[in-house]
């Protein structure tokens, strides 16, 4: 049974840091591993992607602020977060892709982060 757990969220004033980390269980043949965040009455949305390899792609809004970082022997996706803003607030989930095909994906419950102004 793969499950990715999510921890570190929390409440945090504006231009704090907080690190969130996810572990996942149950696999070794994890291909990439991304986090993704949702706010209410949005959809869920990418925040950072991180291949095996290392290779990173983050979307614009959190470019220079957000670092994902990753330990293959331990199945583990980290996301550091600093600078943050009041809208950086959502449920925080962490996403594994096993290798493939078939490409399986696993996400995790979610950790809630809460950016106060």
């Amino acid at each position: 049974q793969v499950q990715p757990v999510e921890s570190g969220g929390g409440l945090v004033q504006a231009g704090g840091s907080l690190r969130l980390s996810c572990a996942v269980s149950g696999s070794i043949f994890i291909d990439t591993m991304g986090w993704y965040r949702q706010v209410p009455g949005k959809q869920r949305e990418l925040v950072a992607i991180i291949t095996r390899d290392g290779s990173t792609d983050y979307e614009d809004f959190v470019k220079g602020r957000f670092t994902i970082s990753r330990d293959n022997a331990k199945n583990t996706v980290a996301l550091q977060m600093n600078s943050l803003k009041p809208e950086d607030t959502g449920v925080y989930y962490c996403k594994a892709t096993m290798m493939g095909p078939p490409f399986l994906v696993y996400w995790g419950q979610g950790t809630q982060v809460t950016v106060s102004s």
